[in-house]
């Protein structure tokens, strides 16, 4: 089992313009460690990136995904892992930010061997990094993960875990859009508000029937026609659209992006008739600007890793004990640390993703400071 670990890759004068010089740069983060993992007797290929550890050790899913290259893979590790640190320091977890990905087709490559081969990895860093479900992955899977692994958590109930994170995902995406329909009309309901969710799969079907039974209208699309016969089944009610294009063209009063990642770009903001976008997808922003773009619309942009968090906190209270309570008691308060970004952003005039990125970097920079203080603390005094 060989593992390459990169460690302090920051450009220096003259270095080309790779995925390194892109996404190692100060303002994209600075990770702490990235992992390269192959085993090639049962084909595994792997990314795990380890954002920042200053809150703890990094959490974060596992994604399986078919990235047209490499360098794809690496670079959505980082950014998703850099999310992941945030995400983790807003929700007021003890953990920093890692994410891993897996590289090919699940349906075509995955395996037990596979994923015992990821276990013995993950066990590698020996307790830096726990892993969890992310697109591509599953609660089986991660039992699987768990064999050769302890830091492991988004197991079943039967295995001692909480089971699929995706319930509570959707339920404090749901928070978030109750604090914007608070901020944006006065009411902290979606009642009598029609909502576009693009994305129905495992957090976009609970996310609408939060939506329905709160007496919202409901517009859905997504790339696989079971997933919407799925809902429109269920519900009647709901009406579905072609794909995501015609989705964010429909009158909407909210849309919530709840597939993939990049959803919100120029050409998706300049043609978007919605006031409001709250979504449980990662890394929503296809670059730095549209957040501003957003906010010049006047449209009210709820950050994905603040409102997506409940997972987080799922799985997190995974390695006490599982409660349900207890987990969806902390992710209810997504509603109230979500009402607080906007009041920050409202009163230091910045759109909601910069003050919320301010928020978590307050958290993590005291984290650093007082650790540094305990560190030199301890260090013995030199003889005499």
């Amino acid at each position: 089992m060989g593992v390459t670990t990169v460690t302090d890759v920051r450009p220096t004068s003259g270095a080309d313009d790779g995925v390194l010089r892109t996404l190692f740069r100060s303002d994209q983060g600075g990770h702490e460690q990235v992992v390269l993992c192959q085993d090639a007797e049962s084909g595994l290929k792997a990314v795990i990136a380890l954002h920042s550890t200053a809150l703890g050790p990094a959490l974060g899913g596992t994604r399986f995904h078919p990235y047209e290259s490499d360098e794809d893979a690496v670079r959505d590790a980082l950014n998703l892992s850099r999310g992941m640190s945030y995400k983790n320091a807003l929700a007021g977890l003890d953990h920093g930010g890692g994410k891993a990905v897996i590289i090919g087709d699940p349906d075509l490559i995955k395996s037990e061997q596979l994923l015992l081969a990821y276990g013995r990895f993950v066990a590698s860093l020996g307790g830096r990094y726990v892993t969890a479900c992310d697109v591509g992955t599953y609660v089986q899977d991660m039992d699987v993960v768990a064999r050769t692994s302890r830091w492991t958590t988004g197991r079943s109930p039967e295995q001692g875990g909480a089971g699929d994170s995706s319930v509570l995902t959707a339920f404090g995406v749901f928070q978030g859009m109750r604090a914007a329909a608070r901020t944006q009309w006065g009411e902290p309901t979606l009642r009598g508000r029609r909502v576009g969710v693009a994305g129905v799969g495992k957090v976009g079907h609970h996310l609408v029937e939060h939506l329905v039974q709160d007496g919202a209208e409901v517009v859905i699309t997504d790339v696989r026609a079971a997933a919407v016969e799925r809902i429109l089944a269920r519900h009647p009610q709901v009406t579905a659209v072609a794909d995501a294009d015609a989705l964010v063209r429909t009158p909407l009063d909210v849309y919530a992006p709840c597939a993939l990642g990049g959803a919100l770009d120029d050409t998706t903001v300049a043609v978007l008739t919605a006031s409001v976008v709250c979504g449980a997808a990662n890394n929503q922003l296809a670059h730095p600007g549209v957040e501003k773009d957003l906010a010049d619309r006047g449209v009210l942009y709820a950050p994905d890793y603040v409102v997506n968090a409940g997972g987080v906190i799922q799985v997190a209270d995974e390695l006490l004990g599982f409660d349900f309570d207890r987990a969806k008691a902390k992710a209810t308060k997504i509603y109230d640390t979500t009402l607080a970004i906007f009041d920050r952003a409202r009163a230091d005039g910045i759109p909601p993703a910069v003050a919320a990125d301010r928020l978590a970097e307050q958290r993590m920079a005291e984290a650093r400071a007082k650790a540094a203080q305990e560190a030199v603390s301890t260090v013995p005094a030199p003889a005499r």
